[in-house]
């Protein structure tokens, strides 16, 4: 049969192609972002208890009210932000919940803004509802936003940005004085704002997670993005959440009913009960042990003669590989997979061009046994 163009246009994930490369040769696989940490034991709980008292059926589209509310007390309770529970919409993953608000909101033709290194499903989501990327680098090991390069991509038809905070692949965290900038730039261009949080609580040394929406000028043409998978290490559950102005939730969730009909009825309830009853000092232990193996992995790589660039947020570190034989970022990634028997993902997973042709990103929440062998390995590439 014929194939769709729209099918054309989305590239298979360099990250499960490497993941494949990975498991047949029985590797450990640092390229997929996946968070094989022990799932806190009151989320399980909670999904199994829902199960057994018959909460096994649809949902509302929006998500449950019980997890809507826990997700609304929940920005209150780490940023001080007042959030209606109708400004949110529970959704198939926060890939879902960006596919959704990206249908709701954008045209084909419309321009969006991508910091790059990027994430790869932003610009494949963009891709195929025939939006259009447009791309600002930021070089490392800083990754520091020029407003300059952003004035410069904007035209007539640029409709939206898309930020990544704390950022995947690179790390960053953006400051309140970033952000703030953006925010103008937003506000002077009309922008709508795509605010990817799913790594807030994934911080190290000083960085301070700022959402966007204490931002004042992105308060009204913001949707923040965010989700379980992460940091409750439940990727597989596939929930997460959007919030944003309450006409744009009611647009998502009939476009949510379409697509996925409802997020899973018995996780939503685990992933409620996280949110009620997990402490602080849960957040703050599970960025002190992710602390722990970013320093742990970079002293390898620096021990092995790479040069990576050190993450004050989320559990990746993009590295440059230009001491590695190859010519371009693949086939040095896939001659430290040969050598080692660590996968990582190329630079070009991450980038429009050839920018990242010296570079791979490796994913470092592994437990600890795990990485501490993929550290020994590293350390003996030649």
């Amino acid at each position: 049969m014929k194939l769709s163009v729209r099918s054309s246009k989305v590239e298979q994930s360099h990250i499960r192609s490497m993941s494949r490369a990975c498991n047949a040769m029985n590797g450990i696989n640092m390229a997929q972002g996946v968070c094989d940490l022990e799932v806190p034991r009151v989320v399980i709980e909670g999904a199994y208890r829902a199960m057994n008292e018959g909460i096994n059926i649809y949902t509302p589209t929006e998500g449950l009210p019980r997890l809507r509310q826990a997700i609304a007390s929940k920005m209150k309770r780490f940023y001080d932000v007042d959030v209606a529970p109708e400004q949110v919409l529970v959704s198939d993953g926060a890939t879902g919940a960006f596919y959704t608000a990206c249908m709701a909101l954008l045209n084909p033709g419309d321009e969006v803004i991508l910091f790059e290194p990027y994430y790869g499903y932003h610009r494949s989501t963009l891709v195929s509802l025939g939006a259009v990327p447009k791309f600002v680098h930021l070089e490392a090991p800083e990754w520091k936003v020029d407003l300059g390069a952003l004035e410069a991509v904007v035209t007539p038809k640029t409709r939206a940005m898309v930020i990544c905070n704390p950022a995947n692949p690179s790390g960053k965290v953006y400051t309140r004085v970033e952000l703030e900038s953006i925010g103008n730039f937003a506000e002077k261009h009309d922008l709508i704002v795509f605010a990817d949080e799913m790594y807030e609580h994934f911080l190290y040394g000083d960085a301070v997670h700022i959402t966007a929406l204490s931002i004042s000028s992105f308060k009204d043409r913001c949707v923040v993005l965010s989700g379980f998978s992460k940091v409750f290490s439940i990727t597989g559950w596939r929930l997460g959440y959007a919030i944003a102005p309450v006409n744009v939730i009611e647009a998502m969730a009939q476009l949510n009913d379409l697509i996925y009909v409802c997020a899973p009825a018995p996780l939503q309830i685990g992933a409620a009960v996280g949110l009620e009853k997990l402490e602080d000092s849960y957040y703050m232990e599970l960025a002190r042990i992710h602390q722990h193996k970013r320093d742990l992995f970079c002293d390898a790589l620096r021990e092995a003669g790479l040069t990576p660039s050190v993450p004050m947020g989320a559990y990746y570190v993009m590295t440059d590989v230009s001491s590695v034989a190859g010519n371009d970022d693949f086939e040095k990634a896939m001659a430290i997979l040969e050598q080692t028997g660590v996968a990582s993902v190329p630079g070009r997973a991450f980038y429009h061009d050839d920018a990242g042709k010296n570079m791979v990103r490796f994913c470092y929440s592994k437990p600890l046994e795990v990485l501490e062998e993929a550290a020994e390995r590293i350390r003996k590439l030649r």
